[in-house]
């Protein structure tokens, strides 16, 4: 009867793990590499790809935490005069 050690089946188990985690990291670059190419012909045709990150990011954000980082974004803006501040009738 053969017997195995703990430790063998742990090393089995690590190098099972780390083997993953290398593949995963393979196809994240790779991932990576296409979404760059994506940007590269949106900016070939034209496209701002600052605006484009940014419009990724934005709807990747819950609609409620888009609307507070908006209102907060306006009203910093109104205190450092870059933006008007609301007028009455906009209030109401």
């Amino acid at each position: 009867m053969s017997t195995v050690s703990p430790d063998s089946v742990a090393q089995d188990q690590l190098r099972a793990f780390i083997e993953r985690i290398e593949r995963l990291e393979e196809e994240k670059a790779a991932i990576a590499e296409d979404i760059k190419e994506v940007y590269a012909e949106a900016k070939g045709n034209g496209f701002d790809t600052k605006v484009l990150r940014k419009i990724v990011s934005i709807r990747k954000q819950d609609h409620n935490e888009r609307m507070e980082q908006e209102a907060l974004l306006e009203l910093y803006m109104t205190a450092l005069g870059m933006a008007a501040a609301p007028t009455e009738a906009e209030l109401d």
